[in-house]
C-alpha cells in the first residue's frame, strides 16, 4: 500500500501541476488578447478623434470661402488663399480618413464614407462648383452635421461606449439658418 499511496500522491502532484500550468496559460492568454484589444481601441478612438477634428476644419474652411465668395464676411486674405486653405484642409482630412478605414468596421466605414460625401457636398459649394442659396448652404452643412453625429454614434459602437446624443435638435445646434432648422421648417 505504501507503493500505491506514493502512486495516488505523485498522480496528484502531476494534475495538480498541469492544471496550475493550463490555467495560468489560460490567464496569461487572456491576458494578452485584452492587452491587444485595448492597444487596437486607443488606436480607434485617436484615429476617430483626428478624423473629426480635421472634418471640422474643412467645415471651418468651407465656410470661411463661402461666406467671402457670397460677400457676407470680409477677411484680408484672398479668395485664392481661402481655396488654398480649403484644399489643404482637405488633404489632411482625407489622411485622416484613410487612417479610419485601416482601422474601424464595416458600420463605421459606412458612417466615415457618408460624411465624407456630405463634406464634398459641402466643398462643391463652398468653392462655386455648384450654385445654391443659403438655405441650400445650411441644407448641405444640416446633412453633414447629421453624418458626424452618425459617425460619432458608429464610433462609440465600435468602441464599446455606451450612451446615445443623436437628434435632429443636437444637429441642428450652430447650423446657419435653413428650411430644415428654423421653426416651422421641415426638421420641425
Amino acid at each position: 500500500m505504501d507503493a500505491l499511496t506514493q502512486l495516488v500522491t505523485v498522480a496528484a502532484v502531476l494534475l495538480g501541476a498541469l492544471t496550475t500550468y493550463v490555467a495560468n496559460h489560460l490567464a496569461e492568454r487572456s491576458e494578452r488578447q485584452e492587452t491587444r484589444r485595448v492597444r487596437w481601441d486607443e488606436k480607434k478612438f485617436v484615429a476617430y478623434a483626428d478624423y473629426v477634428s480635421k472634418v471640422r476644419a474643412t467645415i471651418s474652411a468651407n465656410v470661411v470661402l463661402y461666406e467671402v465668395r457670397e460677400g457676407t464676411r470680409g477677411t484680408p486674405r484672398s479668395e485664392q488663399d481661402l481655396r488654398a486653405e480649403l484644399t489643404e484642409a482637405g488633404r489632411v482630412q482625407a489622411i485622416a480618413f484613410e487612417r479610419v478605414m485601416l482601422l474601424a468596421g464595416d458600420a463605421v466605414v459606412d458612417a466615415a464614407h457618408a460624411l465624407q460625401e456630405a463634406m464634398a457636398a459641402c466643398g462643391r459649394q463652398a468653392k462655386g462648383a455648384v450654385e445654391g442659396a443659403l438655405d441650400e448652404w445650411g441644407e448641405l452643412h444640416a446633412a453633414t452635421f447629421r453624418a458626424i453625429n452618425q459617425f460619432h454614434e458608429q464610433a462609440r459602437a465600435d468602441l464599446g461606449v455606451s450612451g446615445r446624443f443623436v437628434g435632429e435638435r443636437h444637429s441642428a445646434r450652430g447650423l446657419p439658418p435653413s428650411a430644415s432648422n428654423e421653426p416651422g421648417g421641415r426638421g420641425d
